[in-house]
């Protein structure tokens, strides 16, 4: 089927511009080869891709953060923060077994409310991955030096591995980790993805063995009192752990190039966030019960020295910053990927430059996309701690992850006869209790966030009517096709 023959949104009166389920699939080519894309990933790559995507910073050195504000109550908060990913998790499971589509949220947004709304989801997600892969390499940063100090008994000076905003200059492994994960997926996806099935094993099995050395010197008595910081604690911990789980919805990222993506797309999301799940709450409990909530809090690398602690020796602490040093690397990778991705969606509707779309005959993947990419992602990466704007990453991504809730519902309502290899269980309630969570977490960033978000939301409402509006391949397809109906305006 081409898109010139798919189904057209209704009259202009009929509201926002819209692509119908069956055009964005017709044009992404998803039940055929893809965009230029090959499909080379499985299963067990994809379930990779997605830990890969989020298991590394917000455990290795966002823990401290989280225990600083909930004590010992974190692990509510891991939990309070995963089941607003389950409820997401299972409306993403739907929609991208229903639209696997390399878009993931913007082109579920774009099936059901329309394109402007589908442009700010797309911002969103962009901010997202982007300070997502930008923090992850500052903290790739830290446990650079941590593992340097644990075999060599050096560290690279603080000029070099800073920013200005921590007291450096330029942080040069931020950007170093940046650009060998680009170098990778320039290559190829199958590259990739087993480069990332690796580093994820490996990580996954450092952090049990962390689980079983912590263990051995758990004290009851450092989980008391449990939750002294009370309820707003908890969800002020809640929304930090959030962070921990930005990723997950990368795996809808990779729609063009898995194989049999209907199926795999779903399972694998279940998985990926089950397994997560388990290992934060599991690695929370083992490093408090060790070391007690006051030094994990005043911990960066908080795991090093619970290991460290627990075997008086510098080696296992080193063999954990191994490990951080690997898994924060995986998520760089993945979490860049999903983010070419989304731009080459974004850039084949014509709502960003046409580069963006651009596959090598050679490699199969978007060459210039990445390297671009890599390049905006280094600059606050080399030289910002970036906590300024974790809050707004947040509640961008929980906003975006509100529209994916309501897209289910409106999708239901609009195309109730879609194939749909997933459904959500306790429909409609589960995508409701979805939005309300993610309503909940959006509290509890604090009336900064929301003042940025307002402002992000505004300038990118104006940059769509400026520019992505007039530039939409739906209003050129339709002059190029008179007979068809015009998509109605914005």
């Amino acid at each position: 089927m081409s898109a010139q023959r798919t189904i057209r949104p209704g009259p202009p009166s009929s509201g926002p511009r819209r692509k119908s389920p069956e055009q964005l699939v017709a044009e992404s080519g998803t039940d055929l080869e893809g965009h230029g894309l090959k499909r080379t990933m499985g299963l067990f790559q994809l379930v990779c891709f997605g830990v890969g995507a989020v298991v590394g910073t917000g455990i290795f050195v966002g823990l401290s953060d989280s225990v600083s504000e909930a004590g010992p109550a974190v692990v509510i908060s891991f939990v309070l923060a995963a089941i607003t990913c389950i409820f997401t998790a299972f409306s993403f499971a739907e929609l991208g077994g229903a639209i696997p589509v390399s878009g993931s949220s913007y082109s579920f947004a774009y099936a059901t409310f329309g394109e402007r709304t589908a442009f700010l989801v797309g911002g969103c997600l962009l901010l997202e991955y982007g300070v997502s892969v930008s923090a992850v390499a500052v903290g790739w940063s830290q446990y650079v030096n941590e593992l340097l100090h644990s075999l060599f008994g050096v560290q690279l000076p603080e000029a070099l591995s800073a920013g200005p905003a921590d007291g450096g200059v330029v942080n040069l492994p931020a950007v170093l980790v940046i650009a060998m994960a680009a170098a990778l997926l320039v290559r190829g996806v199958r590259e990739s993805a087993g480069a990332t099935a690796a580093m994820v094993v490996l990580k996954i099995s450092i952090l049990v063995a962390f689980c079983a050395i912590a263990f051995t010197a758990y004290r009851h008595d450092n989980l008391s009192p449990f939750a002294g910081s009370g309820l707003s604690g908890i969800t002020s911990g809640a929304s930090l752990a959030f962070f921990s789980y930005i990723g997950f919805d990368a795996i809808t990222t990779a729609g063009e190039e898995v194989r049999n993506p209907r199926r795999n797309i779903p399972v694998a999301i279940m998985i990926c966030l089950g397994l997560v799940t388990l290992l934060y709450c599991a690695v929370a409990v083992a490093a408090i019960g060790a070391l007690g909530p006051e030094k994990v809090a005043d911990t960066p690398a908080a795991l090093s020295a619970v290991v460290n602690q627990v075997t008086d020796s510098t080696v296992g602490g080193g063999i954990v910053a191994f490990g951080a040093v690997v898994a924060i690397a995986s998520v760089v990778l993945a979490v860049m990927y999903g983010q070419t991705r989304i731009l080459m969606s974004m850039a084949r509707d014509g709502l960003v430059p046409r580069i963006f779309e651009r596959v090598s005959p050679k490699t199969h993947t978007p060459v210039a996309n990445t390297w671009i990419v890599a390049a905006v992602f280094a600059v606050p990466a080399a030289f910002s701690s970036l906590d300024a704007v974790v809050n707004l990453t947040t509640i961008g991504t929980l906003g975006a992850m509100a529209v994916v809730n309501l897209a289910v519902i409106q999708l239901r309502r609009r195309n109730p006869g879609l194939k749909r290899s997933f459904r959500v269980p306790l429909y409609p309630v589960s995508p409701v209790l979805g939005v309300a969570f993610c309503l909940y977490l959006m509290y509890g960033t604090g009336w900064e966030a929301w003042a940025e978000f307002a402002a992000f939301l505004l300038a990118g409402s104006l940059l769509y009517s400026f520019y992505g509006r007039s530039r939409s391949r739906l209003v050129s397809s339709a002059e190029q096709d008179p007979a068809g109906q015009a998509p109605p305006a914005a």
